[in-house]
């Protein structure tokens, strides 16, 4: 599968890729909406960073306690139900007067919900489509995730200025609802991936053998801690940028399209693994500019030019992805692809917590730059593993040792 026609030619293909851009929009308008609210009532970054991004924090329970969930479900069904409940979600925060607690109460919910969803939908995308296909899928899937970012984004931030953050509010419960009946009306109704009964022992089983092999260990690290430390970068856009943050917003999400364009249909695969190590250090370097002191402050098109530069760094998320596939057995795919989920946004909301909480003692700047600089560093400690993966390609043996090849039950 190379051409992105013949995916969506795939059954089944169109609807999720459509139902999930919609999520995604609705997603963005409601954290845009909700970051702007927090921070005009509270004027403090932490607590705009973590309402922006910490539903991320709950996926840490969903990934020790219900993963298994992931391979166990019919993907219909909860495909369905979850935008339907963030809808619902998105309504209550929009009431006004609710407290600060209340808010962070509500997000920590939709976030343990995220935690199964994710890994459901990539294990339904992964059976979908014939082997190989699984890096082009996904990055249209990123690439319609930056796409409706940046449309979000903007669409949100419009509806800020003109109208209300409560507003933006309502209209990502509409577009929440809209993704449920998308989802309802075009998926097929599929059997579980797996067999046996979802519990928290069996997801405790499954991730000590994923997390039991060296390699996916650090391919584990490599697509959590780095780019959460950087999600930490964009959570300051906000404070960095009071005026003008939706431009630094869209400006990173083009460059993740545009990454991920050019990582699932351009670059051949053999060269993929040699590309892993240079754009995870790209994903940092550029937003060590944002910590020159006030002097030297960046005007805002470099800025934007920074962030979208950087951000072409995500990319690397891909390829991590496709080694971690093809060292992972068949039968837990679902639950390895939905622990990846569910780190990366658990380390998104601890980075984002962790620039609010250094913005306290710096300047927004000052403190993206301490971000970038921990992002290098980690990035540059987990290089020698990576080149050693890069050298010795996955085989079918080594995907499935005697410990993986256990059924699950």
């Amino acid at each position: 599968m190379q051409t992105y026609r013949e995916l969506f030619r795939v059954p089944g293909f169109t609807p999720l890729f459509t139902a999930t851009g919609v999520q995604i929009a609705a997603g963005t308008v409601e954290g845009l909406a909700l970051g702007t609210l927090v921070y005009e009532s509270t004027g403090s970054p932490l607590l705009s960073a973590v309402s922006m991004f910490g539903a991320s924090f709950s996926q840490v329970a969903g990934a020790t306690l219900l993963m298994s969930a992931a391979d166990r479900l019919r993907p219909r069904a909860v495909l369905t139900a979850a935008p339907l409940l963030f809808g619902g979600g998105a309504l209550l925060l929009a009431v006004p007067g609710l407290p600060v607690w209340a808010t962070l109460l509500v997000i920590l919910g939709t976030g343990l919900v995220t935690s199964v969803t994710g890994g459901l939908r990539w294990g339904l995308l992964l059976r979908m489509l014939p082997d190989g296909g699984y890096v082009l899928g996904r990055s249209v899937f990123a690439m319609a995730s930056g796409l409706t970012q940046i449309g979000g984004f903007a669409v949100g931030g419009l509806l800020i200025a003109f109208a209300s953050a409560r507003g933006a509010l309502l209209i990502s419960a509409a577009l929440f609802a809209l993704s449920a009946l998308v989802t309802r009306l075009g998926l097929a109704d599929r059997p579980p991936a797996g067999t046996g009964r979802a519990s928290v022992r069996e997801t405790w089983r499954v991730n000590r053998r994923l997390m039991s092999c060296p390699a996916r260990r650090s391919l584990y690290l490599a697509l959590w801690v780095p780019n959460g430390l950087i999600v930490g970068c964009e959570a300051l856009f906000v404070p960095y940028a009071p005026d003008a943050a939706g431009v630094l917003f869209v400006a990173a999400a083009l460059g993740m399209l545009i990454g991920d364009a050019a990582m699932g249909r351009f670059v051949p695969a053999a060269w993929r693994p040699r590309l892993i190590t240079p754009l995870r250090l790209l994903l940092a370097v550029p937003f060590l500019l944002f910590a020159l002191p006030a002097t030297l402050r960046l005007p805002l098109p470099l800025a934007a030019a920074a962030a979208l530069i950087a951000c072409t760094g995500y990319s690397a998320s891909l390829l991590l992805q496709e080694q971690l596939i093809a060292r992972t057995p068949e039968n837990v795919r679902g639950q390895a692809l939905g622990l990846q989920s569910a780190g990366t946004m658990t380390m998104q909301a601890v980075g984002a917590s962790l620039a609010g909480a250094v913005a306290q003692w710096l300047p927004p700047g000052g403190a993206m730059g301490v971000m970038a600089a921990a992002s290098l560093l980690v990035s540059l400690a987990l290089t020698p593993a990576l080149v050693r993966l890069a050298r010795t390609p996955p085989t079918p043996g080594r995907a499935r040792s005697s410990a993986d090849s256990r059924p699950a039950s």
